[in-house]
């Protein structure tokens, strides 16, 4: 071996990994030294693969889990540090961050398929606001939640917008103005997770609970998901107009109809996704 060949670093993990069980795509956050933390790369790469899931109609559903002791530490805070020396003091990298997370986190929301995150550790900031895009959220017994920013002089405006449309207003704001820490089992009491389940066992809780969604109708759950997110930012009046369209729409649907029939008939359906 040659000494420049010796020489050669190694090369890198992916920072984002993709397995596939069953009808489940499971992305896995792969940066455990650096906490997690959603770099420009992790933002990028997340998208990118929810973007390809999207019309995989092979992906009924979607885990999102980490490896090592954090699910995540929220934005890479020293990669958004050393843009200080640009010019404009980082002012436009942060905006493009800022962006592209949210545009992200959009995307988990308007992804027409379940998305469950799977908690194994701390979860701060854009971390928590990445478990509180998710549809559905499983947590290990070991696991806790954060919005910290407020501590370092940054307030976790961004991660408040998943935080205030997941649990009541008086927890949101008190997360945000303490920046303290909750456990698992209060994150379940205020409704930021689902479920607790013991340490070790979070992962297979939250395949489990992907595959009970992904044994529905793909297209009964994507237009349901779509309902879900839209009404709650509508009045009572325009939620009910609207319900009632899809509703509607959904009734005309070949699978409400093998469905029902399937009910009354009393046998299991047989789903087209259409």
């Amino acid at each position: 071996m040659s000494a420049q060949a010796a020489r050669a670093p190694s090369p890198q993990p992916p920072i984002l990994l993709r397995e596939t069980i069953g009808s489940i795509a499971v992305l896995t956050l792969n940066r455990p030294a650096a906490r997690n933390s959603l770099s420009e790369a992790m933002i990028a790469s997340l998208h990118a693969e929810l973007d390809a899931i999207r019309n995989d109609k092979a992906v009924r559903g979607v885990v999102i889990g980490a490896n090592g002791p954090a699910f995540s530490a929220g934005h890479d805070m020293k990669e958004l540090t050393a843009r200080r020396a640009d010019p404009d003091r980082g002012r436009a990298f942060f905006a493009e961050m800022m962006n592209a997370c949210s545009a992200m986190m959009q995307a988990i929301v308007h992804l027409p398929k379940p998305v469950v995150a799977s908690v194994q550790g701390i979860a701060t900031a854009a971390g928590c606001q990445l478990v509180a895009s998710c549809d559905l959220a499983i947590a290990s017994e070991a696991a806790s939640f954060a919005t910290p920013g407020v501590d370092i002089g940054l307030f976790c405006s961004t991660p408040m917008v998943a935080l205030s449309r997941n649990v009541p207003r008086k927890q949101a704001m008190e997360m945000l103005l303490t920046g303290e820490p909750i456990p698992a089992e209060r994150a379940r009491e205020i409704g930021l997770v689902n479920r607790v389940v013991a340490a070790g066992t979070e992962r297979e809780a939250a395949i489990a609970l992907a595959e009970k969604v992904a044994l529905k109708s793909a297209y009964t759950v994507k237009l349901g998901k779509e309902a879900f997110y839209r009404q709650a930012e509508m009045s009572l009046a325009e939620a009910y107009r609207y319900a009632a369209e899809v509703m509607t729409e959904n009734m005309m649907a070949r699978d409400a109809e093998e469905g029902i029939g399937a009910f009354i008939e009393k046998r299991t359906p047989t789903w087209r996704d259409e």
